[in-house]
């Protein structure tokens, strides 16, 4: 199995939780490709040789999608990526409360209409990873991988 896992990131918080989600997709013997999402065309994923999609972007300010992010975001607009899972995490600043992460949510939102399947539940983080992030980071990966078992 191939999976591709796309982040954007200023502060490296994002890096670091595609980092974790890496790990945890090797370390299941699954082939993962990790990529800056500004130099990632959508148009490039293909479903066929690619099983696992997972986007990390961060929020910036007050709910806006990171501008290295956009072009991918829009791009994703029309796209059919039946037969393809994904999963959506990024870390965001907790101090801007409703605001808080939704990127990860639009990202989610933009996924569904590709016809892709959610393979798990998003994953929300504050600032950077820690100990308990990690955890739900790896349940992430686990519930993507049993969607192909």
């Amino acid at each position: 199995m191939k999976a591709r896992v796309m982040f954007a990131t200023i502060t490296g918080n994002n890096e670091a939780v595609a980092d974790i989600i890496v790990a945890q997709l090797r370390a299941a013997n699954i082939e993962t490709i990790k990529e800056d999402i500004s130099l990632v065309d959508a148009l490039s994923i293909n479903p066929a040789e690619t099983d696992f999609l997972v986007v990390v972007p961060y929020t910036f300010d007050l709910g806006t999608l990171p501008e290295e992010a956009l072009d991918f975001y829009e791009d994703l607009v029309g796209l059919d990526f039946s037969g393809l899972t994904y999963a959506v995490a990024g870390s965001g600043d907790d101090f801007y409360g409703d605001d808080f992460c939704t990127a990860v949510d639009e990202f989610d939102k933009q996924l569904a209409q590709t016809q892709a399947q959610r393979g798990a539940e998003n994953v929300k983080v504050n600032l950077n990873p820690d100990a308990t992030d990690a955890v739900h980071l790896a349940e992430m990966v686990q519930a993507l991988i049993a969607t192909k078992a």
